[in-house]
């Protein structure tokens, strides 16, 4: 049967993609790869603030799930610049793990590539966190949006470590499964259309992501340290009512328990998986 060209790849095909795709995105030069982190960051960033301003927008007006899914949708918008227009992002790719098993990259490439990568992230969200801060963004709808942003991440930084281990095991595995079904694409319209849905429920379902995180808590603890006293009195608020967002709490409290469960989710619950389905024996044949 002839292999038509805008037929969709086959998971076994999708498998073999994503090695090809790890093995690459492994060996890239670091003025190449952080650039690319740092623009991936700011993406996923820009989702948040999407999926924020939407929040703020239908508080009150709209049940909590649809709100959910609203927020979802709007996040979205952050993997789809990051996959389509290219860039390196810590969480999709624990799914290099799938060329590591393979033998195709090594364990200090794989780690050069994830610490790199986390780094260029954080650098890209916090420093769009600053742009927004100075742009003034969190005072729109009379506040609305900053209040939305410190409720976020107060309940973030409030997470016990388990609870927040395991909400990022969840939120990763679905960001890699967007991911995953991306590499049987053949248009940009298919991998847009793939993104959307993982997205939307992880968003919509309350699952932590830890480069979003990045962004969430430091816009949050910009706009708690340093809005003047006139967004205090359009939101009703002071400071001291998010006694859980401090530094210490978005950075160890929150940043690393979810982390190692985003590395979880994606490198075995995804990459992992998936490379035992299809592609374990491709090594041993190798080997062979």
């Amino acid at each position: 049967m002839a292999d038509h060209a805008l037929d969709a790849l086959l998971p076994a095909d999708m498998a073999v993609r994503a090695e090809a795709v790890g093995a690459k995105k492994a060996v890239l030069a670091f003025p190449t790869m952080f650039a690319l982190a740092v623009l991936a960051g700011a993406f996923i960033a820009v989702g948040a603030m999407f999926a924020t301003t939407v929040a703020a927008g239908a508080a009150n007006q709209v049940p909590y799930g649809i709100t959910r899914l609203l927020a979802g949708v709007a996040f979205s918008t952050g993997l789809i610049l990051v996959l389509v227009g290219g860039a390196e992002l810590f969480t999709g790719n624990t799914l290099i793990v799938m060329a590591w098993a393979g033998g195709g990259v090594s364990t200090a490439s794989l780690m050069r590539n994830w610490i790199i990568v986390y780094a260029g992230n954080f650098v890209g969200a916090v420093a769009t966190a600053v742009l927004v801060f100075v742009g003034g963004q969190y005072a729109f709808g009379d506040g609305s949006v900053g209040a939305t942003a410190l409720a976020a991440a107060d309940a973030k930084a409030g997470l016990d470590f388990v609870p927040a281990v395991a909400l990022g095991i969840l939120c990763n595995a679905l960001v890699c499964m967007a991911v995953w079904l991306t590499f049987s694409a053949r248009t940009t319209t298919d991998r847009i259309l793939a993104i959307v849905p993982p997205i939307a429920a992880f968003v919509a379902c309350g699952f932590e992501h830890s480069v979003a995180n990045m962004y969430f808590g430091s816009i949050a603890l910009f706009v708690k340290d340093w809005a003047p006293p006139s967004f205090w009195a359009s939101i009703g608020t002071t400071p001291s009512d998010y006694g859980n967002l401090t530094w210490e709490r978005f950075l160890v409290g929150n940043l690393v328990p979810v982390t190692i469960g985003n590395i979880i989710g994606g490198a075995i619950l995804v990459g992992g998986f998936y490379w035992f389905v299809y592609l374990r024996g491709a090594r041993a044949a190798r080997a062979a």
